[in-house]
């Protein structure tokens, strides 16, 4: 399943388990997805559904959005999502229908999406964790420096990428293999242990795991074999022949 849910990361907390033992967890609020239009490989050459969550004002909606969203029934969003889908996944969705946090389960572990922080402007040390010069021996106003970044007559340039000072931060990260500890479908809440991507208030995108489908899936192709008991010979081999005695 590659369908997964917009939502909002609202902040941290914490949830006891029953033996007592405190989960650290972030609240992320996903509101019901609106369909505003499914994809298939007939009109647009691949399958895909496109969601629209949140709500905007009607002067703030584009004529062309206007039309888009109610040729599907659905009320204007302020974000619109797209996700493909798998071969045979989705078939039962149409325009107009609703993905909700029931579509996830306790104990299922997700993938999640979002554009971390914003640091502005950074220096080598806190954007590449650089170790820095020497405090002593006559180093002066050179501790934070980034040090030689140069080569010799040949190439006699510098490498592209090199890891140096610039902006930090605002960039598109997934944390994987997530566990959902509680969904609270009441008021559209999501409680995922762990710290997720971003700032309080922003865009994040919830999704199965790819890791975990992929190893339910060798699981199910390939089992493991049960381990042998002390004493006995794993199944399908006859036990070791005795040793002969000693004339």
């Amino acid at each position: 399943m590659t369908i997964g849910l917009v939502g909002r990361k609202c902040g941290m907390t914490r949830v006891f388990t029953d033996a007592g033992v405190t989960v650290p967890v972030t609240v992320v609020e996903a509101l019901p997805n609106r369909v505003s239009q499914v994809k298939t490989d007939k009109t647009e050459g691949y399958s895909a559904i496109q969601v629209t969550v949140g709500s905007r004002r009607p002067t703030r909606v584009s004529k062309a959005l206007a039309g888009h969203f109610a040729k599907a029934n659905v009320a204007g969003g302020s974000s619109s999502r797209e996700f493909r889908l798998a071969k045979g996944e989705g078939e039962a969705l149409a325009a107009g229908a609703e993905l909700k946090v029931d579509m996830f389960k306790v104990g299922q572990v997700v993938d999640v999406t979002g554009t971390t922080v914003g640091k502005g402007f950074a220096g080598t040390m806190k954007r590449h964790n650089f170790a820095g010069g020497m405090k002593t021996h006559g180093n002066s106003v050179s501790h934070r420096a980034p040090g030689s970044i140069g080569q010799r007559q040949t190439p006699g340039r510098v490498f592209k990428g090199k890891r140096m000072s610039g902006h930090m931060g605002v960039r598109n990260r997934t944390i994987e293999n997530l566990k959902i500890v509680e969904i609270d479908a009441g008021r559209h809440l999501l409680l995922i242990s762990g710290a997720l991507p971003g700032a309080e208030g922003g865009e994040v995108i919830v999704r199965p795991s790819v890791k975990a489908i992929g190893q339910a899936r060798r699981q199910k192709l390939m089992p493991n074999k049960a381990p042998a008991a002390a004493g006995k010979p794993a199944a399908g081999k006859s036990a070791a022949p005795a040793k002969a005695a000693k004339k």
